[in-house]
């Protein structure tokens, strides 16, 4: 998705490995199951993670005014639409529709999954950027390799703090239901940190036999 992809460079980010790595990113089954261990014991609202989450809310925010904003004003002209069910069997598909400048996003409402400090609204902008610029820039799904891939790339457009709380969201929510509820349910929603090493980019797996993204596979 080019124009995307040029929107994230615009926005100042800098990849944390070179561009084909993405396709090479890989959910290492260890690590998982450690990052789904540490969001399941962790509070529902710990008040340790109230900066994290406030540089979150600020940076999310910013970032899905870009998403939306009009093009002659900066932004890159893209038409979010909330849906009350699930809009995407497949990643293919919300990748059609952002060809076209239009993303559905299911809306944290219809869930019956609140989260602890963000509002519904805030909740979904951040499901909008993060399949934005974290799934449709690198052309990732969202099985768990995909998942892994697409935390590594949206995390070059938040600062350290915020990163924090993007694991939290994504790597610790996406764990706790691969190895945790084993794909039956998604993780119920919290405001946490996990350990400092899970938030860290560089270690992330990368498979260096892997030539293309794949869509579907398991972790």
């Amino acid at each position: 998705m080019p124009y995307l992809v040029d929107g994230a460079r615009r926005w100042g980010c800098l990849d944390p490995i070179a561009p084909d790595g993405y396709t090479r990113a890989r959910l290492d089954p260890a690590v998982g199951a450690a990052i789904a261990a540490a969001y399941m014991a962790a509070p529902v609202r710990d008040p340790r993670a109230g900066a994290a989450y406030a540089a979150f809310r600020r940076e999310t925010i910013r970032q899905y005014a870009y998403l939306v904003g009009r093009a002659e004003f900066g932004g890159l002209g893209v038409t979010v639409r909330i849906m009350d069910t699930d809009p995407y069997a497949d990643a293919a598909a919300m990748i059609d529709d952002l060809v076209h400048r239009e993303l559905k996003v299911f809306a944290t409402a219809a869930t019956d999954n609140p989260h602890p400090v963000l509002s519904n609204a805030e909740n979904d902008m951040f499901r909008a950027v993060h399949d934005a610029f974290g799934h449709a820039s690198i052309g990732r799904g969202f099985d768990g390799h995909g998942e892994e891939a697409a935390w590594l790339k949206h995390r070059s457009m938040y600062s350290p703090l915020a990163g924090r709380a993007l694991a939290t969201e994504t790597r610790g929510q996406n764990c706790a239901m691969i190895f945790h509820y084993r794909g039956q349910r998604f993780a119920e929603q919290k405001a946490a940190l996990l350990p400092r090493a899970f938030s860290d980019p560089r270690a992330v797996r990368l498979d260096r036999s892997a030539q293309r993204s794949d869509r579907s596979s398991p972790p």
